[in-house]
């Protein structure tokens, strides 16, 4: 292993990193509030949705902090996002069951 991977990214790396999260968002809310293209517009809800996970990630763009650290939080992030979606679906399926007794 580098001596790089061992103390984890550089200043420069974090700084991109944090600002490609935050390219992300701004592209995302641009792609919503465009009165163009309803495809463009689809496109920016899921880039909002994906766009607000990611922003759990600002915390860990600092210089340290390892690109696997990173990548295991991300990882958390997305296993609770699936727990929460699963939840949903299963409240509306119950629900559907609901009314149709």
């Amino acid at each position: 292993m580098s001596s790089q991977t061992q103390k984890g990214m550089t200043a420069a790396r974090a700084r991109r990193l944090e600002f490609a999260i935050i390219g992300l968002c701004v592209v995302a809310l641009v792609s919503i509030f465009q009165p163009f293209s309803h495809l463009l517009f689809s496109a920016g809800c899921v880039g909002v949705v994906v766009a607000g996970l990611a922003f759990n990630l600002m915390p860990f763009c600092r210089p340290g902090v390892s690109l696997a650290k990173v990548g295991q939080v991300a990882v958390i992030v997305l296993v609770i996002f699936a727990v929460v979606v699963a939840l949903a679906l299963a409240s509306a399926w119950g629900y559907s069951l609901y009314l149709k007794s």
